[in-house]
């Protein structure tokens, strides 16, 4: 995890009812520069995080739940027995915010380092 990913982890989502802009190309690639494993897809970003078997993917996705719950950005989940994709998109605007990178974040840290 690199200290620009540290930084993303360290901030609080802001709300995002509709109304701004996505975030400009130039912004997603340094964003996506910070996040480790993350790639881009049209408007959303997306990460494969792989387990030993299912108890160990459904405690992740637990514990991905209370990161969504506390930050109020909801990504989507694709559930298998030894895996699991995460898949952020800021749906009010259509595109990527801020906030996707910054719940990426949160969820790396969550799983691999301390900043």
């Amino acid at each position: 995890m690199t200290n620009n990913s540290c930084n993303l982890s360290a901030k609080t989502c802001k709300p995002c009812e509709g109304g701004v802009p996505s975030l400009e190309q130039s912004e997603i690639k340094r964003l996506l520069q910070e996040l480790e494993g993350w790639e881009r897809a049209g408007n959303e970003i997306s990460k494969v995080y792989r387990f030993r078997n299912y108890y160990e993917t459904m405690a992740f996705v637990n514990a991905t739940a209370w990161i969504s719950h506390h930050e109020n950005h909801h990504p989507d989940l694709e559930v298998s027995y030894n895996h699991c994709r995460v898949r952020y998109s800021t749906h009010a605007i259509g595109g990527l915010s801020e906030n996707d990178f910054i719940c990426a974040a949160k969820i790396d840290r969550m799983l691999f380092t301390e900043c």
